[in-house]
């Protein structure tokens, strides 16, 4: 496990899924993680003389909640080394856009973009300032750059993503002069709730996705970013994909893959 003894590092949605997947191993790692989310999460499976790790209860799409949270930790530490925006969610498929309620694509908007900026702009105002050195870390998708078959009900999703590359790519530039690193890591198909949301539900859609192929886990895209994160601070990963095998593109996938490797 990489160290990142004394590492202060604060997340999004690291309840459940691929959240909760890289806190355990930041946490395993020596960090100290605050996590803001809607739900608690289930840590115990942590040893205390590890890292440690704490849930601020936020709705990080309302900007004076997330300003306030912060402003409260602040009171409380002086530093966050790094920021890792991994909340996400995508509703409504596979009903196309106009099918869709507006609710629906007003959360999908509120989570993954107003959110991103919130926090992103509270951490940095508050902690990660021009004189500060740390790493922020979104977590996109590789739909952020290529475009949905029609019909998967993917555009207020998509359109998140893209702005968030479009983000990641403009913040980076905004913070030369300063010893910021701004990363993004992008999974493919990853077996979590999030597509169990996505699918309203069905169980059978859900399962749909994955059909003939065996995804990603949580813990898989987890390795990944703790790659990335222990990185020398000279080394910026700017970019990184993680897809299973079979998933070609987004929108071209092996569905024979496990009938080709079934055990003999």
């Amino acid at each position: 496990m990489e160290s990142f003894k004394g590492k202060r590092v604060l997340i999004t949605g690291g309840s459940i899924g691929i959240g909760q997947a890289i806190v355990t191993r930041l946490v395993k790692g020596g960090a100290h993680v605050v996590n803001l989310s809607r739900s608690k999460g289930d840590w115990t499976n942590l040893s205390s003389e590890q890292g440690s790790v704490e849930t601020l209860t936020c709705d990080i799409g309302d900007s004076k909640a997330v300003l306030d949270a912060l402003e409260q930790l602040k009171q409380r530490q002086d530093s966050v080394d790094i920021l890792i925006n991994n909340a996400g969610i995508a509703l409504g498929a596979p009903k196309v856009f106009w099918e869709q309620p507006l609710e629906d694509i007003h959360r999908v908007i509120a989570t993954n973009v107003l959110g991103l900026v919130n926090v992103t702009h509270a951490a940095m105002k508050l902690f990660l300032g021009p004189a500060a050195k740390g790493t922020i870390l979104n977590i996109s998708s590789i739909t952020g750059l290529e475009v949905p078959i029609k019909g998967m009900g993917e555009v207020s999703y998509h359109a998140s993503k893209a702005f968030m590359e479009g983000f990641t790519n403009t913040l980076r530039h905004e913070a030369i002069g300063t010893d910021i690193r701004v990363l993004t890591l992008r999974p493919g198909f990853v077996r979590t709730n999030f597509h169990f949301d996505r699918m309203g539900k069905d169980q059978e859609k859900f399962e749909g996705v994955f059909e003939g192929l065996e995804p990603l886990s949580s813990e898989d895209v987890a390795d990944a970013a703790i790659w990335v994160l222990s990185q020398p601070e000279r080394i910026s990963i700017k970019a990184l994909d993680i897809v299973p095998t079979p998933q070609r593109s987004l929108t071209q996938n092996d569905r024979e893959w496990n009938s080709r490797h079934q055990p003999h």
